[in-house]
């Protein structure tokens, strides 16, 4: 009994407060995030649309997204956390109902294009708000006990979303909604503003010459980049995977079993994930779970069976669940103090490209190649994605330890002309 209270206080003991709202906010609203998810099922056999234009409105929601979180980002950092918070999921409740109502195509259109901004608009906020409240020490539990309730949320809200779909789909809608107004009642009842308005952070441009800082930002924009073809990657499994396991004989039902694997083993082993990595280098993380990642996808080139589908499954999501906290808390420390919430946004965009290039990537890689060449191609991909992560680690810690310093003692600044803290070399 010692030892399971003591690794519960090792993994969730000394939180802040905020930072379990924010937390509860995200269990809640996961459980009714199936709109998306059930998005292309319902274009088409509910409201009988035909692929291509199911299609489209799914490229607006992912362009809407694109441009909420740059738009959610800045207003982070201008206008507050909260505020950003509490209008994104205001909107986004408002537009689940609207795009659930909409009948005519443009409005249907409209509708997923504004859901996708408010939607993706809060995720700046959002991670901004963490990274404000949650000490750096503690920072890799808090993100992964965050994933935790985002995948445990989704889990659920799979079988749910199966439930109210049999009913009526709009109640899909109407339940997405209320999730969404309910984390929204939680952070103007709970959670105050936690953005610190003062001086930029030492060696700095200030918030105006945001996008010159971001721009120039080379240590940042190449770990962006790499997270993107990371993203590539993993995305391959909701467009390629099922029309790879469908060619194999297998049902649309058996990818639903296969694929849920994902989402319980996170569940139940991404709270001991943090013990795991705590004290390792994160470029040596990060460099082993884009190799395992690579793995799990390129030995779906070999699968057949469903059991096999499920081993490479069960092998990516190790990788995922590797990368995650890493990925989280390196942003965090590369991030600028008054700039926090436009790098969260430049971040969140790498995952909102992926989503919109990953399906027409792979389309054409498996049209021209084969199965086999998309699957190899992503295990080669992971590789030098894991060769990448050890080359730019040094400066990626190096540029964080100056942040560090920076943010506790305002005297230290980058010194004039010097360009080691955006150097990209080892």
């Amino acid at each position: 009994m010692r030892t399971v209270r003591g690794w519960l206080h090792a993994t969730a003991g000394g939180l802040p407060a905020t930072f379990w709202y924010l937390w509860t906010g995200t269990l809640i609203n996961r459980l009714g995030s199936f709109v998306v998810a059930f998005l292309a099922i319902y274009l088409t056999v509910e409201r009988g649309f035909s692929e291509l234009q199911a299609g489209l409105v799914l490229g607006l929601w992912g362009a809407g997204g694109a441009v909420g979180t740059t738009l959610g980002g800045t207003l982070a950092d201008r206008w507050g956390r909260r505020p950003t918070l509490l209008t994104a999921h205001l909107g986004a409740a408002g537009m689940m109902l609207a795009l659930g109502l909409a009948r005519d195509l443009w409005a249907v259109a409209v509708g997923a294009l504004l859901l996708g901004l408010f939607a993706e608009g809060a995720r700046p906020a959002f991670g901004a708000m963490m990274i404000d409240v949650v000490p750096e020490r503690d920072r890799v539990r808090a993100f992964s006990l965050n994933y935790w309730a985002i995948n445990l949320g989704f889990a659920c809200a799979a079988v749910l979303a199966g439930l109210a779909a049999e009913a009526d789909y709009l109640l899909l809608f109407a339940v997405n909604a209320v999730t969404t107004l309910a984390t929204a009642l939680i952070v103007f009842v709970r959670v105050t503003e936690t953005r610190t308005v003062g001086v930029p952070t030492a060696g700095m441009p200030a918030p105006r010459g945001a996008v010159r800082a971001i721009l120039t930002d080379r240590v940042f924009l190449l770990f962006v980049t790499l997270n993107l073809f990371t993203a590539l990657i993993f995305l391959q499994h909701l467009s390629m995977l099922p029309i790879a396991m469908a060619d194999s004989g297998l049902s649309p039902s058996t990818y639903g079993s296969v694929i849920a694997l994902n989402g319980v083993l996170i569940v139940f082993g991404q709270l001991f994930v943090p013990r795991l990595i705590q004290g390792r280098s994160r470029s040596h993380v990060l460099a082993l779970a884009a190799v395992v990642t690579g793995v799990g996808f390129g030995l779906t080139a070999f699968a057949e069976v469903a059991w096999f589908y499920g081993i490479t499954v069960l092998i990516w999501t190790l990788g995922e669940m590797l990368n995650s906290p890493s990925n989280a808390t390196l942003v965090a420390e590369l991030s600028p103090t008054d700039l926090r919430g436009r790098y969260q946004g430049v971040f969140s965009l790498s995952w909102q490209v992926a989503f919109a290039v990953s399906p027409v990537l792979g389309g054409l890689v498996r049209q021209s190649g084969g199965d086999t060449v998309l699957w190899l191609g992503c295990a080669v991909l992971g590789g030098l994605l894991a060769v990448a992560h050890l080359a730019s680690g040094p400066a990626r810690e190096r540029r964080a330890a100056r942040l560090r310093t920076a943010a506790t003692d305002p005297t230290v600044a980058t010194p004039p002309g010097t360009r080691a803290d955006t150097s990209v070399a080892g």
